[in-house]
């Protein structure tokens, strides 16, 4: 397997070993080893992890609601950065169903575009704080059937970087694929994840794994 190539770190399980997989997406500025650190907190014991690292700590250079040409060729990268990682996942063996996604801010951003583009029935995916990318959402980019797949959605009303109006067209946008989602607003969380976003995340995506 050539996963190493991608500059992708990995943690919890070997590959060959594991019957679940969560794939997980760091924020703007932050690293691969960071994002790692919070399944510490999930109920993903036994998972294998892998968490790609960004060129220069972020995926794309503007924010994630300009135009999607401003963010260009960088967003497409990325988003082929984990559709490669994901292919060899299931070259592995394992289904998609048993493959897990998380990110926190751009991370959740680039997680969240990258299922809805590519929508499958998916363990599950949880997004600390994000949404679908580009100043508009342009709903010929998503594709698919999430076949109920439990997604949940946490975000901070207000949230420096990411409005709240955004993560309801998100919602709406993966509920009208079949997405079985939870949408989460906390008044003046600030640009965080909170155990509570944790328990919910463990509670409605990691459930089985406990």
């Amino acid at each position: 397997m050539n996963i190493h190539n991608k500059n992708v770190v990995s943690a919890g399980a070997k590959l060959p070993d594991a019957s679940n997989v969560l794939i997980m997406i760091h924020g703007r500025g932050g690293s691969a080893e960071d994002i790692l650190s919070l399944a510490e907190h999930l109920n993903v014991k036994g998972f294998a992890l892998l968490a790609p690292q960004a060129k220069n700590n972020s995926w794309y250079p503007y924010s994630f609601m300009a135009p999607v040409s401003q963010n260009e060729p960088w967003l497409s990268s990325a988003l082929s950065l984990i559709k490669e990682i994901v292919n060899d996942v299931i070259a592995e063996g394992i289904l998609p169903e048993n493959i897990y996604f998380t990110g926190f801010s751009q991370g959740a951003c680039l997680t969240l575009e990258f299922v809805s583009r590519n929508a499958t029935k998916y363990g599950g995916v949880v997004a600390f704080t994000g949404g679908l990318i580009g100043d508009r959402i342009d709903e010929k980019n998503y594709k698919g059937d999430f076949k109920n797949t439990p997604v949940f959605i946490g975000s901070s009303n207000p949230d420096p970087h990411v409005p709240v109006k955004r993560v309801n067209e998100t919602t709406q946008t993966l509920q009208g694929m079949n997405a079985v989602v939870t949408e989460k607003i906390y008044t003046n969380m600030g640009h965080t994840i909170t155990q509570n976003e944790i328990d919910l995340a463990n509670e409605l995506v990691f459930k089985n794994h406990a």
